[in-house]
């Protein structure tokens, strides 16, 4: 545990939101494309569901959350980055399975890792870096 200036005790970065248009069409994309393990699907309110996706075992979770009234809607640069240890695989697999990736692999070079993008079902922008 962490304890900030201000006395907050943070212990992690829990999960993180991203924005979606159809919350089924994204489990779908997370679970059934990517290989991502459900790890909630909660109704609650009016006709709302809480909805957590993560890789199997990570300590962090994505939350698929519809659009607030005023807020970002889907379409933009998550700042996601996932780990790969193996980005060449990775980046290849997600191709045959049809997903938008970016063309190649990027290798800028030391420090930098090998690292590509990739667009989920709603055209949000995640990130893929080696791990190294």
């Amino acid at each position: 545990m962490t304890e900030t200036a201000r006395g907050a005790r943070f212990t992690e970065v829990g999960r993180v939101a991203v924005t979606v248009a159809d919350q089924d069409r994204a489990l779908e994309f997370y679970v059934g494309t990517l290989g991502f393990e459900k790890r909630a699907d909660i109704p609650f309110g009016d006709g709302h569901r809480w909805i957590e996706v993560a890789p199997a075992g990570a300590p962090t979770g994505i939350a698929l959350v519809l659009p607030r009234e005023g807020g970002q809607g889907p379409g933009y640069d998550t700042g996601l980055i996932l780990t790969s240890e193996d980005i060449d695989a990775d980046h290849a697999a997600l191709r045959e399975r049809g997903v938008d990736t970016d063309p190649e692999v990027q290798r800028w070079g030391a420090p930098v890792p090998p690292m590509f993008s990739f667009r989920d079902a709603d055209g949000n922008a995640v990130m893929v870096v080696e791990n190294g």
